[in-house]
């Protein structure tokens, strides 16, 4: 599921494929049994249209769900940037040794924030975290030997600043796993599934009926894909750009 909801496409051709052919089934189902009488036809209609406005609900509502965690995403980044910067300042009240430690170890992490956002290779990102996660160890004890040897509220101030660059990266992954739920992803197929057969059963036949049968369908899986691409942080066209992290690190150069 997991593999399928990070690739756009894929959510579009599978969805489409599902909604056509239940459109098929229900226009195949709707022959054999003839034409409709006019007062079950209306009550029918009553019924079609109450899902559709179900299913519109339900796809705005994830819709919003998606934006939602992507504008997130974007906020934490910008977090971070001002989280680094900040830090790489405050390095200056540090002894000298120490706070040249600090920047250099600063500028290499802001190297792999940046990769990190930028990159879609697995292994390539399995590196980054590695990278990341040895970098954060070195940060925090390039801090924290001066902290224990002065105990001052300046030497406080820097670490609580390595302790904000450190918290914000652990946010921002949070937010990446943060995904719309499989529930709702299932529930909106299904309530899609059945509104599309109902869609056949409904039409009346006709020379044309075949674009009728084609329109949702392709209406609903573009809305999906657009859903899907948004919600996937790494995989999909609309991605959160690290704008404040490249500005940050070329302001550091």
């Amino acid at each position: 599921m997991d593999t399928i909801m990070n690739r756009p496409v894929l959510v579009f051709l599978m969805t489409f494929v599902a909604l056509w052919v239940a459109a098929q089934v229900g226009a195949v189902l709707r022959r054999k049994r003839g034409q409709m009488e006019t007062e079950a036809r209306e009550d029918f209609g009553v019924i079609l249209a109450a899902a559709l406005t179900l299913l519109g609900l339900i796809i705005g509502f994830t819709f919003s769900m998606a934006i939602t965690r992507y504008d997130l995403r974007k906020n934490y980044e910008e977090a971070e940037a001002n989280a680094i910067g900040t830090e790489y300042v405050r390095a200056d009240l540090l002894p000298a040794a120490n706070g040249e430690k600090v920047r250099k170890l600063l500028k290499r992490y802001l190297d792999q924030r940046v990769l990190f956002y930028r990159t879609r290779d697995a292994e390539e990102l399995r590196q980054v975290n590695a990278k990341t996660s040895d970098l954060q160890n070195g940060l925090w004890n390039a801090v924290k030997v001066p902290a224990e040897a002065s105990q001052s509220a300046v030497s406080a101030l820097t670490v609580a600043g390595m302790n904000d660059v450190l918290n914000s990266q652990g946010y921002t992954q949070a937010a990446w796993w943060n995904r719309i739920p499989k529930a709702a992803w299932e529930l909106m197929w299904a309530i899609a599934v059945c509104c599309n057969f109902m869609i056949g059963y409904y039409v009346r036949p006709a020379d044309r009926r075949w674009i009728r049968l084609v329109v949702m369908p392709l209406i609903v899986s573009i809305s999906f894909m657009l859903i899907a691409d948004i919600d996937s942080p790494r995989a999909g066209i609309i991605r959160v750009q690290p704008l404040n992290l490249v500005s940050l690190a070329q302001s550091l150069q």
